[in-house]
Formats: C-alpha cells, sequence, structure tokens
C-alpha cells in the first residue's frame, strides 16, 4: 500500500499555530492587528502644535520687527504684533542694499551649485555604490575625511587661486569651489546602496547598456527622491552662505547674505531695516519651499516605501 492509496480523514477540524482549532470567535494569528490605524491622542496634538509654534516664531519676529521702527524694536517688551512701516522698510531695504542685483547672483549662484552638486554626487554615489573598481574604498575614505577639513584652512590659497584665474569679484569665484560636495557623495552614495537593486543594474549589462546609459534609465529614476532633497538642502545652504562669497566678492556684485551686511553699516543699527532685508532674503526660500514642498515630500515617502 502506497501513501497515495491511504484514506484522507476530513472530519478533523483545522488547527492554528497555537494548536487550537479557529472557533467562530476566534481569528487566525496571522491576522493579528494588521492593517489598524494608529490615531493621534492629545497629547501627540499639543506637541506637534508647540514644535510648528516654535519653528515658526522666529519667522514671524522678523515680520514683526520688518514692521516697526528702531525705537519701538528697542524698547522693553518689544512688540509682538505687527506695525504699520513693513512696506516702506522693505523698500528702504530694497533700495540700500541693492537687493534686485542681489537676488539675481544668489539665484544663479544657488541654482548652479544645487544642480551640479546633484548630478555630480549621483555619478558618483552610483559609481561608489555599485561598481567595482580598485581603489574604491580607498577613494571613498578620501572623500568623506575632506568633511573633517574645516574651510577656513583653504581660504587664503583658494583666494590666491581665484585671482590667478582672474574671477575675483566674480561670480565663477563662488560657483567653481563648490560644484560638489562630499557630504551630497555620501549621501547619494548610502541611499543608492540601499534603494538600487543589483539586479536592475544587471539586467543592463546582459541588455547591452554601458554605465551612462544605465545611469540615465536605470540610475536616475530610482535617485529621483533623494535627489529632490540634496537640491533643496544645498540650494539652501548655497544662498544662505556667507564666509567665502563675503572674502571674494564686493558691494558691487554682492549676493543677498554679503548685501545684507549694507544695512547694518553705520554707527547706530537700524534693526527694523535689517529685519526688513532679512525678511526679503527669505522669502524666496519660502516661495520655493511651498511651491515645490509637496512633490519633495511625496517623493520622500515614495522612495522610503521602495526602499
Amino acid at each position: 500500500m502506497t501513501l497515495h492509496s491511504l484514506p484522507v480523514r476530513t472530519d478533523v477540524p483545522a488547527r492554528s499555530s497555537a494548536g487550537k482549532p479557529p472557533g467562530p470567535g476566534r481569528r487566525p494569528l496571522w491576522r493579528g492587528r494588521a492593517g489598524r490605524q494608529h490615531h493621534a491622542g492629545p497629547l501627540a496634538y499639543l506637541l506637534l502644535g508647540l514644535m510648528t509654534v516654535l519653528s515658526l516664531f522666529p519667522l514671524y519676529w522678523t515680520m514683526v520687527a520688518a514692521s516697526t521702527d528702531n525705537t519701538r524694536v528697542s524698547q522693553t517688551p518689544p512688540p509682538f504684533l505687527p506695525g504699520p512701516n513693513l512696506f516702506s522698510n522693505l523698500s528702504r531695504a530694497w533700495d540700500e542694499a541693492a537687493m534686485g542685483k542681489a537676488m539675481l547672483n544668489s539665484l544663479i549662484v544657488a541654482g548652479t551649485i544645487a544642480l551640479s552638486t546633484v548630478m555630480f554626487a549621483t555619478l558618483a554615489g552610483f559609481a561608489f555604490a555599485k561598481l567595482r573598481f580598485k581603489g574604491r574604498q580607498a577613494l571613498l575614505t578620501l572623500a568623506i575625511g575632506t568633511m573633517l577639513v574645516p574651510p577656513q584652512l583653504g581660504v587664503v590659497p583658494l583666494f590666491m587661486l581665484m585671482s590667478d584665474l582672474g574671477w575675483s569679484q566674480q561670480l565663477p569665484a563662488v560657483i567653481f569651489p563648490t560644484l560638489v560636495s562630499a557630504v551630497g557623495v555620501f549621501f547619494m552614495r548610502q541611499y543608492l546602496a540601499e534603494a538600487l537593486p543589483d539586479e536592475l543594474v544587471e539586467a543592463g549589462r546582459v541588455d547591452g547598456a554601458h554605465s551612462l546609459r544605465i545611469f540615465w534609465s536605470i540610475v536616475l529614476p530610482v535617485a529621483r527622491p533623494a535627489m529632490a532633497v540634496l537640491f533643496m538642502i544645498t540650494f539652501v545652504h548655497a544662498w544662505n552662505d556667507f564666509f567665502w562669497p563675503f572674502v571674494v566678492l564686493d558691494m558691487t556684485n554682492p549676493t543677498v547674505p554679503v548685501a545684507l551686511t549694507q544695512l547694518s553699516a553705520g554707527y547706530v543699527r537700524d534693526q527694523s531695516l535689517i529685519m526688513a532685508g532679512a525678511l526679503l532674503g527669505t522669502l524666496p526660500l519660502l516661495l520655493m519651499f511651498v511651491v515645490f514642498g509637496r512633490q519633495i515630500v511625496s517623493g520622500i515617502m515614495t522612495g522610503a516605501v521602495k526602499g
């Protein structure tokens, strides 16, 4: 008699993993709490509201200080409600600091640096994450090691190099030294190492695609969420950078942070005027986040789910 010819009993109830039959009032253990939605309690909403207020208060205080005069800002206690001088102070700051030219220069500098950093960092991150070549680990260690060097140590030789190239007091002197960053390379390398499966790269190799073709057709779609985040971070950092543009540029061709120093010149500083200039310099960043914030956040969440 073989095993296939033995009769099979159908009157024995099926048993769950715990050894008990699943009765009418018992759910299988594998279903558990899957799919249950967790709702935030009052304490969570209270903490979120408190963090939101603390995060928005500096921006609100900047607007309040920019809408009053210098005497009112210096009083104790300071004002906590907007005043009537907002647009007049904004107009004064726009004219005295040449904010139109400064914003155009900052847009050129920050946009160019952000685009180049995203492209070069993605290329280097793909090479360090998925390509196999001699010295890969040593080069990655060297790139990460550059983050330990204070940028102030390279100011003098970098300024001499820009002067020899004839770029002193010009925007290329600000753009070219920061076309790529070690932080961006490391960030993209870590993202692609987790989000890009090796099977996709091997499939491209089997189809006869070279490395640049694989990068364009496979890597870029996968790396899009991380590229959006890196672009935002790099753009904001380049827009707010003060030290190196202040060293290599002058007031005839400034970026926004350099132009704002002109508002603080003089024996008595007009704090309301300085705050008005700071508000003007912050508005483009707020506008960019309002326009592209939803796409960036959705891209982050998509990448997190796929990863």
